[in-house]
């Protein structure tokens, strides 16, 4: 406790959904205050600038629509995060794990002789698992070597990169792509149906909700998830209670993988229909995950809101780029003030200031 004048600054075990809620409203507002400079620097009005962005994308129907198109992985992946920071696995590679389930999917699509309507499900089999062993191979050294997790799972970002790249210079490379690398396209019974007018590839946005749910559930309902909460709130206490905390980080681990890896699935089998480039594939959506699970707290369900938000901030990108003549990347502005700003504030959820005058002594 410490006295500031007539206030008194207490701190506080478990932070208030009322302060969660209000300190995260105040990052946001500070991060699009300081993005406004952005503007201003530009040469653009920031007020002019976010009337155009909001007018152009939520009153805009097709530009909601790609916002809830580009939401798809932010959840998906989104999800695994969440479930991964509950669990003190601190997974920074759902951008690889996510080309990885790409990579899966078009292996399935191209070069697995299905029958069609098997197709779809062995790609997104294929994709969950390819996903999740990616993610494996960090947890373990974490839990057998106690090598950090941050630094493993953020390496092999570079190596799914230099993988898919790989994959469509060489022995996956279309017999029509001339100039350009990318793979054959898909078959027809690969592909994923869209919403019509729209991009949105439905049976993936379904998959999302159901799996956010599904989550929230056995996390808040079940046995299964008791350990990942306690785990999450104190390791040695888990341990002292002979919980499973190997396996708790290791399923936890597995589970953000595979999501990660679903959500690249959806996009080359919703969006794309082929092999293309890493950053063609993903515009850094597994980076941008991890604001998507900061932002939601720990809660699968909060993830749902969070998603759509970050999907029609880049959503925004491209009325940036067509109606004010700025680069599509200042989103990558925009997700970075985010999270500074998320950063910055966490410990204010951990107190709170209270009217308490100093009495005066007689």
């Amino acid at each position: 406790m410490r006295r500031i004048g007539p206030f008194l600054v207490e701190k506080d075990l478990v932070a208030p959904p009322g302060r969660v809620l209000a300190v995260s409203t105040a990052a946001l507002v500070l991060a699009f205050l300081v993005a406004g400079l952005v503007f201003w620097a530009y040469g653009v009005s920031p007020w002019v600038a976010y009337r155009t962005i909001f007018v152009e994308t939520l009153l805009s129907p097709s530009g909601f629509a790609e916002g809830v198109r580009r939401a798809i992985p932010l959840l998906l992946a989104g999800v695994g995060l969440v479930l991964a920071f509950r669990g003190q696995f601190w997974n920074i590679g759902a951008e690889g794990q996510l080309l990885l389930g790409a990579v899966a999917a078009a292996g399935v699509a191209l070069f697995v002789p299905l029958p069609d309507p098997l197709k779809l499900p062995a790609m997104f089999l294929a994709g969950f698992a390819a996903g999740g062993l990616w993610a494996a191979a960090p947890a373990l050294l974490k839990l057998r070597l106690g090598v950090n997790d941050v630094l493993t799972t953020l390496m092999l970002n570079y190596v799914a990169v230099y993988l898919v790249e790989w994959l469509i210079h060489g022995p996956w490379r279309g017999r029509t792509a001339f100039g350009f690398a990318y793979s054959d396209r898909f078959p027809d019974a690969a592909m994923l149906p869209l919403i019509p007018g729209t991009y949105v590839h439905w049976p993936t946005l379904l998959l999302a909700l159901l799996l956010a749910g599904a989550a929230w559930f056995v996390l808040a309902r079940t046995t299964w998830g008791y350990p990942v909460r306690v785990t999450g709130d104190n390791p040695e206490a888990a341990r002292y209670a002979r919980m499973p905390v190997f396996w708790v980080v290791f399923g936890v681990a597995l589970a953000s993988g595979g999501l990660a890896g679903l959500a690249g699935v959806g996009e080359v089998a919703g969006v794309h229909g082929r092999l293309l480039g890493a950053y063609q594939i993903s515009l850094g959506y597994g980076y941008t995950a991890i604001i998507v699970a900061w932002l939601a707290r720990g809660n699968p369900l909060g993830a749902v809101l969070t998603a759509l938000f970050m999907g029609l901030v880049f959503a925004s990108g491209d009325v940036m780029k067509i109606a004010l003549q700025m680069p599509f990347r200042v989103t990558d502005v925009f997700n970075g003030l985010i999270l500074f700003f998320l950063i910055s504030t966490e410990r204010l959820l951990y107190y709170r200031v209270r009217w308490a005058p100093a009495r005066k002594e007689r």
